[in-house]
């Protein structure tokens, strides 16, 4: 991957909608705006307790699609991350660290809804939509 696509995947504003699905396939899609690209391989995210991180348990295998409105529907960018979760912690420093920097940003009670941080490694980034031009073509 390159230093193009952090920078896109890490420029705020952004709309990202994160997909997951349990082992039965039940799937659940929410809007999160925690995810960063920390190299060129890694992506890390902050969750609550909910249908997410519940789905991520029992499959780690995840999509995060970011977005940005165009005038028609073939004019929109953005491109579809998919991911694999590495691994997960629910304690220590890490997650400490973390949820000061959330309460500093976004106040105490959205850092209190902090359960996990997770670790994902990339595994594909595909046009939002793809009509075979590849992702850099598509930001």
């Amino acid at each position: 991957m390159s230093a193009k696509l952090m920078e896109y995947f890490n420029r705020q504003p952004r709309l990202g909608v994160l997909g997951t699905a349990s082992k039965d396939g039940i799937v659940d899609v929410a809007v999160m705006g925690s995810l960063q690209m920390i190299d060129e391989k890694t992506i890390t995210a902050a969750f609550a307790r909910g249908r997410t991180f519940a789905n991520l348990q029992e499959n780690p295998n995840a999509v995060y699609m970011i977005m940005n409105q165009g005038s028609e529907i073939l004019d929109w960018k953005g491109i579809r991350v998919y991911l694999r979760m590495r691994e997960y912690v629910t304690s220590g420093p890490q997650l400490e660290s973390y949820k000061s920097q959330v309460a500093k940003v976004v106040g105490e009670q959205a850092a209190e809804m902090v359960h996990v941080m997770v670790t994902f490694d990339l595994t594909e980034v595909r046009p939002l939509i793809d009509l075979g031009q590849g992702w850099e073509k598509s930001i």
